[in-house]
């Protein structure tokens, strides 16, 4: 995605912001089934590109081929970057083969291996043999890259200055190689064995004096991310300096690529629905577009860990059979074990939810280990400490004694507690483990807390019942 972008216009069809109206892509629709194609022309020119992909998204299968072939070269290729993957591969099969070759030829670096991620191996090898030869250079040294690192993510083109360069040389580097940059406002500098030496803003060099040479005027310090460093890493770094673009070397610390910031965006949506996903007890897919996944691949993502779920519910039901005297004794007792589960469930899922996202953003390291587990904890007291005012009369007065206040009294502040300390410490325990934390869902802590729940209510009321029964009686 390039910076030279068209000026948004109020004369288009942009209705609310950057998002085309349903009544523009009826109207787009309308205008191809009944052959008006300069009335399309017409209607998408003041049109950004993102938004006339969303017109085109819009469009029922048939006529998307139609209103992409209309677009201009450049222009197509710059909305092709912002179709979904869906709509990519499905415009693919319909255009003719050097349609396709020029489309592909004439794609970022970047882009085009998000693209090839989504293709299958047979037709990106054959697209692959089809590039020129120092695109397909580039897009193998990309590929070769494991997913999800800074060097699948990045891409190679960026400006490359010496030291020995003046100012003015540099300006007229800049000039000429511009259009087809990712972006200009961070100039890097490398020596001659491509080491990265320093960095300098379009903004320093506009204002250094002709005559000053680069090496004078940049920034020796130089904030980058290796190949290998994982893009969520790269995105926290994007984020913590508030940069445009990152560098990216290689192990022997020479320049090979940039991040922009809009491939973070992708990358920060993308991690955050996995995350949330995961603590749904949901299994991510390679893309997140779950509304248009097939219904038995719904079905699968989901039903592994409802099935473990389902399971460990098994172990609740135990626990229950196991104590069956006491409720026996005191029926009353079966009416509280939904509020105590319920509430234990919630609570340790309120825990885990704010630890995994602490830990996503790296606000609980400064916290430390202990340190937040005992907060959550206390956290949870407090809470039961508070339900438990309110509970506790109930159960006082529906028991007509102190026997299932009590039981529900001790239980409630028991359960918050323990739930709260296992919705911190088991996301924080993965984390040390190095595995992914949201793996600690909530639907797993609210399962385990009900266990455990049912466990601490029983046995609490059979010992008061044991203890305080003469009393009661």
């Amino acid at each position: 995605m390039h910076e030279a972008k068209r000026a948004i216009t109020t004369s288009g069809p942009l209705v609310n912001g950057p998002h085309l109206a349903d009544e523009v892509v009826t109207q787009l629709e309308g205008m191809l089934a009944a052959g008006n194609y300069d009335g399309v022309k017409t209607l998408l020119e003041p049109v950004q590109p993102v938004d006339v992909a969303e017109a085109i998204g819009g469009l029922p299968q048939i006529l998307q081929a139609l209103a992409f072939r209309l677009l201009k070269k450049n222009e197509a290729i710059e909305v092709y970057e912002y179709l979904a993957p869906g709509i990519q591969q499905s415009l693919l099969d319909k255009l003719r083969s050097g349609e396709v070759l020029e489309l592909v030829e004439e794609m970022s670096p970047d882009d085009r291996v998000q693209l090839f991620d989504e293709l299958p191996a047979k037709v990106v090898k054959r697209l692959l043999a089809e590039l020129s030869p120092s695109e397909r250079k580039v897009t193998a040294q990309l590929l070769g890259y494991e997913a999800g690192t800074g060097g699948r993510l990045m891409t190679t083109e960026f400006i490359d200055l010496k030291e020995f360069h003046s100012a003015a040389q540099a300006l007229s580097i800049v000039r000429r190689q511009a259009s087809d940059k990712e972006t200009i406002y961070s100039l890097y500098v490398t020596d001659r064995e491509r080491h990265l030496t320093g960095i300098l803003s379009l903004r320093d060099l506009v204002t250094a004096d002709p005559e000053d040479r680069i090496g004078d005027v940049m920034t020796r310090e130089v904030v980058s991310v290796s190949t290998d460093t994982d893009q969520e890493e790269v995105a926290r770094a994007i984020q913590r300096y508030d940069f445009l673009a990152l560098p990216v070397v290689d192990l022997e610390r020479r320049l090979v690529g940039i991040v922009t910031v809009d491939d973070v965006i992708d990358v920060i949506e993308q991690e955050a629905t996995r995350d949330l996903y995961a603590a749904g007890a949901v299994q991510a897919g390679d893309d997140d577009d779950y509304f248009q996944s097939n219904l038995f691949v719904v079905a699968r993502r989901r039903v592994v860990w409802l099935a473990v779920l389902v399971i460990a519910n098994g172990f609740t039901t135990q626990v229950i059979a196991m104590n069956d005297d006491v409720l026996k004794q005191v029926v009353l007792l079966a009416a509280f074990i939904p509020l105590l589960i319920g509430t234990g469930g919630n609570v340790g899922a309120q825990s885990s939810t704010v630890v995994i996202r602490g830990l996503s953003t790296q606000r609980i390291q400064a916290l430390g280990f202990l340190k937040a587990v005992l907060r959550e904890a206390i956290a949870g007291a407090l809470l039961g400490l508070l339900m438990l005012l309110m509970v506790v009369p109930f159960a006082w007065w529906r028991g007509e004694g102190p026997l299932v206040g009590a039981a529900v009294g001790i239980s409630l502040l028991a359960i918050t507690t323990l739930a709260a300390t296992a919705g911190a410490a088991l996301p924080l325990l993965f984390d040390r483990m190095g595995l992914d934390p949201a793996l600690m869902s909530a639907p797993f802590i609210t399962t385990a807390t009900d266990v455990a729940g049912v466990f601490i209510y029983l046995r609490t009321a059979s010992w008061l019942l044991t203890h305080i029964n003469g009393l009661v009686m």
